[in-house]
């Protein structure tokens, strides 16, 4: 991956405290994976989060992969760190992990 990739997709994750790369948007999904960590993300009393719809740029597409090492999409970010994709944010939301790192980034 090459330094600009790089450095857009850290940008996106430094500004936005919750930043969801997905399949589609958290209006219109185009996977049930990622339609499912929009719901668990409503269900967590997140209201706003920036959704990134990798389906529209190939390029993050692939990159996103490479920059966190984890092959598949959604991918989940709070406070500027790596979370999971959709069974660990699942299983986080109903162990009652989830919530209070969301509420810790704010």
């Amino acid at each position: 991956m090459d330094d600009a990739l790089r450095n857009r997709i850290q940008g996106l994750i430094d500004e936005n405290k919750v930043v969801l790369f997905m399949k589609g948007t958290k209006h219109f999904p185009r996977c049930g994976f990622s339609a499912t960590v929009v719901e668990v993300l409503k269900a967590a009393g997140v209201t706003e989060f920036k959704d990134i719809n990798i389906l529209a740029d190939p390029e993050l597409r692939e990159g996103i992969k490479e920059f966190a090492n984890w092959p598949t999409i959604p991918q989940l970010y709070v406070g500027g760190k790596f979370v999971g994709g959709c069974d660990i944010v699942r299983d986080m939301y109903q162990s009652g992990e989830l919530k209070p790192i969301l509420e810790k980034a704010g």
